[in-house]
């Protein structure tokens, strides 16, 4: 059992070999008092120890007990307008137009296991005992209502699952306005902030700042995740590096608008809150009905920010993508949108195909373009029928050619998306997402169908399923190129206009529920012009998330490196694309570009029959290494090892679980005359090996490796004579470094 009750003082604590976390119910209040959260401490049968109180000008709850002030109590989920005046966790409004609640302790229940949270993505577990729940229920006496927080522990996993749930046993409506899935108020306010924050094409970019007194938050209110913040934050102490250090990890299973906040009072004390963004939020909690929170994922690290990042991947790779491919090898694939965009035909198609067969390719995706009159982006979404003047055979011809030659097909679709000028649109224009006698704005020519609404998600169902069902198709691209403007559904009430948000949301939930039902085997990558929805939601349904439209090697080193702070190393899509790149016009050489994507998904984004025969060879021996080492890439421990953000140079690496192979990849953006010597130190390795260093004579033994390094100019180097003849590195150089133990 990891949770442990002491009855006669009401304290509960959650611990497993890494972890402790310890809270009790206030004696008088019956509100929730948070005491300990970090390390693995001894169970005791009191930690009354750990309260503390003293007198200060403060408002009060109880007359007489001068250190009743919740201000100065560090709490579990706490309410505004009963004497602590910091942001709440939740917010409801009686028909009076109180705001004030008062959630007092009922009972408890634990449970083994962990249970799933209906219609909304959240982490599991295969056995029972790999994990184990406390639920606590509190009321409040006054509205009826009844709050159960939900605690999982995981049994050898440092982390802790929390979410919420509102019940309404009265006979009134109620509107929650605020309900954060986890709130904590931590002891201290020395702490570094870390964020990925960005924008298209450049997502994901790490940004860590002192936190100072007052709020600090990242948010999105553009009804997704979005690009510009990742559902993500991390508090860590100053003096905590990658691989030493205390670490606190808050992710959002939700792909939403969401609030990750910080707030640090005037006494040192820090609450974090992570959960729905209430701004345009409301719910109306009916009688006998409920409302649950997406469930916040914590992980505590003492081994730096690396070891929160490996228990984030370890745990996101296996109990939370799921499914038929959550264990597989997924194929290398090639996608036609940076070859062709939208000009292309069948025979233009079986092309590309053949020729990345011949390459070692093993999946065509087909984007955008091949439905409806599709030349460019400003028109057919919606009509999910195939363009015939391309695609004479439609996608089921295309899908069975496809699969003659020996590849698997994919099929790009947006159907959360709607065109002016198609029969969707002309036969129901009450579906779009649009403000009553107000002009829809459009992004990408494009508008938003109302996903809120279960007849839209049956009718894009329908015709998915259409398509789907009648071809072979393996993969499924799955995009969203707009952000949510206007947000009114016109089937809802105007008390109900708060819930169009999240509505939408589930219903993206659901239509992906119904399709992975019917079709397990075809492999989902979620995307959103990129990473604008690269969140954990999109990894219960799509294991894999196209990281960014940005494709460029070197811009991709800093994304992927952000993104690397929570997602594994599996779900990060990665391509090798064409130069000059379509998105920054930069050239780099071939080799870099596959030894940056090779840490991700991979494949290609390019038109292979315009290759040269060199290039073509090269990537031959690119499909050869990756299909070789591509088990390592999806299951190995990552370590990050320089950072981009701080220097010319970027250096990950790549362990397996038994510590008998390692890759190491090392990238220079810009070549420096007569360098100085430089060493990689490695990590994760065992210090009693010995390992060999692919390509090279040289032997290490791991301890060598770790405390001394990898030393580039013996391998980095090309000829070793005179230095004026000798062959430069140049820029955007890379190097992987293949370990195997002897």
């Amino acid at each position: 059992m990891s949770i442990f009750i002491n009855e006669a003082n009401q304290e509960f604590h959650l611990q497993n070999k890494q972890i402790s976390y310890v809270f009790r119910v206030l004696e008088k209040s019956k509100q929730l008092e948070h005491l300990y959260y970090g390390k693995k401490i001894t169970h005791r049968d009191s930690f009354s120890h750990l309260i503390e109180r003293e007198v200060r000008p403060s408002s009060n709850m109880f007359e007489g007990d001068h250190t009743s002030s919740l201000e100065h109590i560090k709490q579990e989920y706490p309410s505004y307008g009963t004497t602590d005046f910091r942001y709440p966790a939740h917010a409801i409004t009686n028909q009076l137009g109180s705001h004030v609640t008062t959630f007092q302790y009922e009972d408890y229940q634990i449970q083994k296991g962990k249970p799933t949270l209906p219609g909304l993505p959240a982490t599991y577990v295969e056995a029972d005992d790999e994990a184990d729940t406390l639920f606590i229920t509190l009321r409040d006496p006054v509205l009826n209502l009844r709050l159960v927080l939900s605690y999982t522990i995981f049994s050898n996993r440092p982390v802790i699952t929390r979410s919420a749930k509102f019940i309404n046993d009265s006979e009134e409506d109620y509107q929650i306005e605020n309900a954060m899935s986890t709130s904590i108020d931590l002891a201290s306010d020395q702490f570094e902030l870390l964020q990925l924050n960005g924008a298209w094409a450049r997502e994901t970019h790490l940004e860590v700042n002192r936190l100072a007194t007052g709020i600090q938050a990242v948010s999105s209110t553009q009804g997704a995740s979005s690009h510009v913040h990742n559902p993500f934050i991390a508090l860590k102490r100053p003096e905590t590096t990658e691989h030493t250090g205390d670490v606190y990890g808050f992710s959002l299973v939700y792909s939403g608008n969401f609030l990750g906040q910080v707030e640090v009072d005037s006494y040192g004390v820090s609450r974090v809150m992570m959960g729905i963004n209430p701004f345009r939020f409301s719910w109306k909690l009916a009688p006998n009905q409920s409302f649950q929170t997406p469930e916040a994922v914590m992980v505590f690290s003492e081994n730096g920010l690396n070891g929160m990042s490996q228990t984030y991947h370890a745990l996101y790779r296996e109990r939370l993508a799921r499914g038929y491919w959550r264990d597989r090898t997924r194929p290398i694939l090639i996608n036609n949108w940076e070859a062709t965009y939208f000009d292309f035909n069948e025979e233009k198609v079986l092309e590309i195909a053949s020729t990345a067969k011949e390459l070692g390719i093993e999946l065509f995706v087909l984007d955008d373009g091949w439905f409806g009159e599709r030349h460019d982006d400003s028109s057919s979404l919606g009509d999910w029928f195939e363009n015939k003047q391309k695609l004479p055979n439609g996608i089921k011809g295309l899908s069975e050619k496809i699969e003659a030659l020996g590849m698997r097909f994919g099929l790009w679709f947006e159907p959360e998306m709607i065109s002016k000028g198609t029969k969707l649109f002309a036969d129901h224009p009450d579906w779009l997402i649009a403000s009553p006698n107000r002009e829809p704005s459009h992004g990408r020519n494009q508008y938003i169908l109302d996903f809120s609404r279960p007849e839209v998600v049956d009718y894009v169902y329908q015709m998915m399923d259409n398509i789907i069902n009648d071809a072979k198709i393996s993969y499924i691209k799955w995009d969203m190129n707009r952000f949510m403007t206007e947000v009114y559904s016109k089937e809802l009430p105007a008390d109900q206009q708060g819930e169009v948000f999240h509505r939408y949301i589930l219903g993206v939930y659901s239509l992906y529920e119904r399709l992975i039902e019917k079709y397990p085997e075809i492999l989902f990558e979620s995307c959103a012009g990129g990473g604008g929805r690269f969140d954990p939601g999109m990894l219960y349904y799509a294991p894999q998330t196209w990281t960014s439209d940005d494709t460029d090697a070197i811009e991709r080193l800093k994304i992927q490196y952000g993104i690397s702070h929570v997602y594994p190393l599996s779900a990060i899509g990665s391509h090798v694309s064409a130069v000059p790149n379509h998105q920054v016009g930069r050239i780099t050489p071939i080799e870099t570009r596959a030894n940056v994507a090779y840490f991700g998904t991979f494949g290609y984004e390019l038109d292979v029959t315009k290759l040269s025969d060199a290039e073509k060879e090269a990537v031959k021996k690119q499909t050869a290494f990756f299909k070789e080492q591509r088990e390592l890439i999806r299951q190995g421990v990552f370590h990050r090892l320089m950072n981009p953000f701080e220097s010319n140079e970027t250096a990950w690496m790549l362990v397996s679980s038994d510590q008998n192979e390692a890759i190491v990849g090392y990238y220079q953006v810009l070549a420096k005359p007569n360098e100085s010597y430089k060493r990689i130190k490695l990590v994760g390795l065992n210090p009693d090996k010995c390992y060999a260093i692919e390509g090279t004579d040289k032997t290490y033994y791991g301890d060598e490796l770790m405390n001394i390094g990898i030393i580039l100019a013996e391998n980095f180097t090309g000829r070793a004579d005179e230095y004026w003849s000798r062959e430069k590195a140049g820029d955007y150089h890379s190097k992987l470094f293949v370990l195997k133990a002897l």
